[in-house]
C-alpha cells in the first residue's frame, strides 16, 4: 500500500510519538485506546491537499514555538493539545475553520478519555486563534497565539515564502479580491496594541513582525 501524504512527511513518526505521549499525559482515566489512532487522523487532516501554508510544516513550527514559550504557560499540555487542533479543520473557502476545529477537539478528546475541564480549555484556546487577541492575563492563550503568529517574525525570505503559500491556498480568489481581503487581515493585525503578548514575543518578534506585515500591506496597496 502506498504511503499517505501524512506518512510521507519526514517528521511523521516523530509527530505521532509526540502526540501519543501528550495524550497519555492528558487522559483522566485508564483509557486503553491506542493514542496513535487519534494521532494518525489528525496528521492526515494536516496533510490534506488543499493546504499550502496550514500544513504539517506549520504544525511542526507551532509546536516548536509552544515548547519555546513553555515557561510562560499555565498548563503547557493543554496549550500543546490546542496547537494540535487549532487548524485541524481547514478549508480556505470557508470562514468557520476555527470553530469547526474546536468542535473536532471537543468530540475527539472526549472520546480519547480527556477530562471535560481540559477539553473546554483546549476548545477555548483554539477559538482564540480567530483574532489572536487573548484577554490580559490569559497565559495559555498568550502562548498559543504567539506561537501561531511567530511566522510573521521570519527573515525576509521566510516571510515571503509564507505570504506566497497563503496566496496559493486562496488560488481560487481573483487577485483584486485577494489583495483587498488580505490587506484587511493585515490591517487588523497591525491595529492590535501588541502582536505578541509573552515577554519573549514582545522582545524578539514584535518589531520584525510589524515591519514584515507593514511591508506586505504596502505592496498589496501599491
Amino acid at each position: 500500500m502506498p504511503e499517505s501524504r501524512a506518512e510521507a512527511h519526514p517528521r511523521h513518526a516523530a509527530l505521532l510519538a509526540e502526540w501519543s505521549e501528550l495524550l497519555r499525559r492528558c487522559r483522566s482515566g485508564a483509557d486503553e485506546t491506542d493514542p496513535a489512532v487519534y494521532g494518525r487522523e489528525l496528521l492526515a487532516r494536516w496533510a490534506e491537499p488543499q493546504r499550502r501554508y496550514h500544513t504539517l510544516d506549520h504544525l511542526v513550527a507551532v509546536l516548536a514555538r509552544v515548547t519555546e514559550l513553555t515557561v510562560y504557560a499555565h498548563d503547557p499540555d493543554t496549550v500543546a493539545l490546542a496547537a494540535w487542533f487549532h487548524d485541524a479543520v481547514y478549508r480556505p473557502d470557508r470562514s468557520e475553520n476555527e470553530e469547526r476545529s474546536a468542535a473536532l477537539a471537543e468530540r475527539a478528546l472526549a472520546e480519547a478519555g480527556v477530562d471535560a475541564e481540559r477539553i473546554a480549555q483546549v476548545a477555548r484556546l483554539v477559538r482564540l486563534t480567530v483574532d489572536h487577541d487573548p484577554a490580559e492575563g490569559d497565559a495559555d492563550g498568550e502562548v498559543l497565539c504567539d506561537a501561531d503568529l511567530a511566522v510573521l517574525a521570519g527573515d525576509p525570505a521566510a516571510y515571503a515564502a509564507y505570504a506566497a503559500e497563503v496566496r496559493e491556498e486562496y488560488g481560487f480568489v481573483p487577485d483584486e479580491d485577494f489583495r483587498a481581503g488580505r490587506a484587511e487581515v493585515l490591517r487588523r493585525l497591525l491595529a492590535l496594541p501588541r502582536l505578541f503578548r509573552t515577554e519573549y514575543g514582545r522582545t524578539h518578534w514584535e518589531q520584525v513582525a510589524r515591519r514584515n506585515v507593514g511591508t506586505e500591506l504596502e505592496l498589496l496597496e501599491a
